[in-house]
């Protein structure tokens, strides 16, 4: 008989033990998200695990009030150094070491399995736990939910592509990897810099030669200037070339309202906002001076956000950004 206690005790020792490591080491925050996405076990975690105080208090106090009793239990079974050593090894081991590293694992399993008996155990010290734990909210407030960073963020995402278990594919991981990083990026990162941007001058003619080379360089939409690439006037769209006669000016066909003009340290989200709301697919990038630094368009920015290269239907190149940087264009 008297080994039946003992072993209950051991069990009840590493019980609480486990349980302190394992139900604190659960976030509240990430219970809830659980419990949203309609997680049964977390519900039943939560339960005890939101008065974090209160739970901590009552497997504590069991806990030192087991290992107490099982301490002058053994005394009185066996005396001496022998029954010293003894007592404190399976304390350790079965009591503590064992029970914490295997709850540790699987905390939520074995906290939505053994929910109700450490209701009861609440139930049982909440006379002596109560008011420790109501001194302990007033004195170190809430507790502080985990708030990830970006960075955090994506090397979760990243950890859970690369997992068997998770149902998180490469492309998934791709878009959230684009879209946690696109506010950080300027218009200068994603920008076709000045010097390799095709544009035509506004007094051009459109012969033959000129045609010839709007269809080689493939673009559909082309920056128009008057005078210097400094003053940009306007945009050519190469479908409104569709049914013009050769000998017409550039500028008699380009659209020069509603022009956007952006700075070249703005975020991507701002111009993205920007041209969402004024419905444009194109912008001039100046810099601090009023020159111009470049161009930037909503395809450049999409293809940030999802970390893919876009073809329009008219695209004959894949890539028209690296194409175009590839190019020294002479104006």
């Amino acid at each position: 008989m008297s080994y039946v206690i003992a072993i209950i005790l051991v069990l009840l020792s590493g019980l609480f033990s486990g349980l302190t490591l394992g139900l604190m080491s659960l976030d509240k925050q990430e219970l809830l998200r659980k419990i949203a996405l309609g997680d049964k076990a977390a519900r039943k975690v939560y339960e005890v695990r939101k008065n974090g105080n209160l739970l901590l208090c009552t497997l504590l106090l069991g806990n030192v009030a087991v290992n107490s009793t099982l301490a002058i239990f053994l005394g009185g079974i066996a005396s001496g150094v022998v029954a010293g050593i003894f007592a404190t090894a399976l304390i350790v081991v079965f009591g503590e070491i064992i029970p914490q590293a295997s709850v540790s694992r699987y905390a939520l399993q074995v906290g939505s399995r053994t929910a109700w008996l450490v209701k009861f155990f609440i139930f049982i010290f909440f006379p002596f736990c109560f008011p420790l734990a109501w001194a302990l909210d007033r004195m170190l407030g809430d507790e502080m939910p985990n708030i990830y960073s970006k960075g955090e963020l994506m090397k979760i995402v990243e950890e859970h592509e690369g997992s068997k278990e998770s149902d998180v594919d490469q492309d998934e991981y791709r878009i959230v990897r684009g879209a946690l990083s696109f506010s950080d990026k300027r218009v200068e990162d994603v920008m076709t810099p000045r010097t390799v941007i095709f544009a035509l001058e506004e007094d051009m003619v459109l012969n033959q030669s000129i045609l010839k080379r709007i269809r080689e360089e493939g673009f559909t939409r082309i920056p128009i200037y008057a005078g210097t690439i400094d003053n940009l006037c306007g945009v050519l769209y190469v479908k409104d070339l569709i049914g013009k006669r050769s000998g017409a000016k550039v500028g008699s066909v380009c659209r020069s309202s509603g022009l956007l003009k952006v700075n070249e340290n703005d975020g991507l989200d701002d111009v993205l906002n920007l041209m969402l709301q004024t419905k444009s697919h194109l912008g001039f990038v100046i810099d601090d001076f009023g020159g111009t630094s470049g161009i930037i368009s909503l395809e450049d920015i999409i293809e940030e956000v999802f970390d893919v290269e876009i073809m329009d239907e008219t695209d004959r190149v894949e890539d028209m950004r690296k194409l175009a940087r590839g190019r020294r264009v002479k104006f």
